[in-house]
């Protein structure tokens, strides 16, 4: 839900990555993708999706953990330093996104020593940590679509992506994670 890491996909500049996650959540609805396309808050982007979730892709909660995982690659792809050092700098901890809600993506405080979620976020960080940590050749900076059905934006099939079409250091970024 972090701001300031934008992404080019398919000629579209995202300026978040729920944004751009948001938008694939509705592939057979381009004029929702429309309303996401350019928010600069990721909590906006997700809202204006709200009134369309029964029409939310049918294979969703087969795919979604897929596309975050997809989104946070091309994330990394488009902002490669930034982001790279922002992961390596957490060492080997464990990354949590602590969440009051969401026990998918994130984990609950129970108490001050305990947490409880499946912390599906996390886990794909620290697994995008990981890979970042042996990338030598900056293999990273390109992603390729993902192989599930109806992997469109505004109608057309992703591409992929190549790293550096909004890496610019004239633009402001946040220091999270997600």
């Amino acid at each position: 839900m972090a701001g300031g890491f934008r992404v080019i996909v398919n000629g579209e500049r995202f300026r978040t990555i729920e944004a751009l996650y948001q938008a694939c959540r509705f592939p057979q609805l381009p004029e929702v993708q429309k309303l996401v396309v350019s928010e600069a808050s990721p909590i906006v982007a997700k809202r204006k999706t709200m009134p369309f979730r029964n029409q939310t892709r049918e294979d969703w909660d087969s795919v979604r953990h897929k596309i975050m995982r997809w989104c946070l690659r091309v994330k990394l792809a488009e902002n490669y330093s930034e982001f790279r050092n922002l992961l390596l700098s957490t060492g080997q901890g464990h990354i949590v996104e602590q969440s009051s809600k969401d026990t998918f993506w994130g984990a609950r405080t129970i108490d001050e020593d305990t947490l409880v979620g499946e912390n599906v976020l996390g886990r794909l960080l620290m697994e995008l940590r990981e890979d970042v940590r042996i990338d030598d050749l900056q293999s990273l900076r390109v992603v390729h679509p993902l192989s599930i059905p109806n992997f469109k934006l505004f109608g057309r099939p992703i591409d992929v992506v190549r790293g550096g079409a909004s890496d610019r250091a004239d633009e402001p970024r946040d220091a999270m994670l997600f």
